[in-house]
């Protein structure tokens, strides 16, 4: 067993965990428009979610007027914070 390789899954499965969470803030302070993403700490939390985002941004097309490539996001991370896990036991 490589206890190594094993700490490292299990740190990016926390890693992730909060990233996870990061999104959700994100998404939701989207939701109260007289926020400004200009100022701290709005605008650390975008500088770090936008790339991530904009990896699924177009691949969904937009419903009733939202754009629904977050829910792909979400949907990724999800399945490697279950996935992660079961690897490393099977090491």
């Amino acid at each position: 067993m490589d206890t190594g390789l094993i700490l490292l899954l299990r740190s990016f499965v926390y890693f992730l965990k909060i990233y996870f969470i990061m999104l959700i803030m994100r998404i939701v302070l989207y939701w109260f428009p007289n926020v400004s993403f200009y100022d701290q700490p709005f605008y650390s939390l975008v500088r770090v979610t936008d790339p991530y985002l904009r990896l699924f941004r177009g691949i969904l097309p937009i419903f009733l007027g939202m754009d629904l490539s977050p829910l792909l996001a979400f949907l990724v991370i999800q399945i490697l914070i279950d996935a992660l896990p079961r690897i490393s036991a099977s090491i």
